[in-house]
């Protein structure tokens, strides 16, 4: 590998981690809420939290780009735009653990003197672990791969905001590109599926 190889990995690695922790706490909570709501509610948080599945991301990207142009063409800008693209793919798994909780659970916690917050820290979220460590593979994957939204939002500077996808597109602009455009994608299988491999064994592992 090239150092600018290396340098388009650690900060695609790192650009991933950072959005997926940050993208955890609202997805956990609008996955939970989700399960909880009925009616045009939920309808209508779904239809938000679900839109950048269904936006195309270079859309996604201007929207960004408009409402957030303070920190535009930055690495924080990396960052929101991975935290976007992956939040809806955080939230489903979430949402569909917390639709097979047993509410008796948490109500026999709170009649014995839980508060809400309790109760969820050491009812709700325990038994919703599974479902988060999945949403958080698919984020941190989802983030590792983000290509369409960060390019407009972030743009592509060496060091800074060139993520892995965005180095393997310039080095496919250039002639005799290629080779180094085909090291770069297998690296990225290879990082996603060590991800894959290592929830999955952790999942396994809390479900014993």
């Amino acid at each position: 590998m090239t150092p600018g190889e290396v340098e388009a990995l650690w900060l695609s690695v790192r650009t991933a981690a950072v959005a997926t922790l940050l993208v955890a706490p609202p997805a956990v909570g609008t996955g939970v809420l989700l399960a909880r709501l009925r009616g045009p509610a939920r309808l209508a948080l779904e239809a938000v939290a679900m839109a950048p599945l269904v936006l195309p991301p270079v859309v996604t990207g201007f929207a960004l780009l408009w409402a957030f142009a303070g920190i535009a063409f930055s690495p924080a800008a990396a960052v929101v735009a991975s935290m976007v693209m992956a939040f809806p793919l955080f939230v489903r798994p979430v949402r569909l653990a917390a639709e097979g909780l047993d509410p008796g659970l948490v109500e026999a916690a709170r009649t014995l003197g839980a508060s809400r917050a309790r109760a969820f820290v050491t009812i709700t979220l325990p038994l919703l672990l599974p479902g988060v460590l999945t949403g958080a593979l698919l984020a941190f994957a989802r983030a590792l791969g983000e290509f369409g939204a960060t390019i407009v939002f972030a743009g592509s500077f060496a060091g800074r905001t060139r993520t892995l996808p965005l180095a393997i597109w310039s080095s496919l602009q250039r002639p005799g590109g290629e080779p180094a455009a085909a090291r770069m994608a297998v690296i990225a299988l290879g990082v996603s599926a060590l991800a894959l491999v290592a929830s999955e064994l952790v999942v396994r592992g809390i479900r014993r």
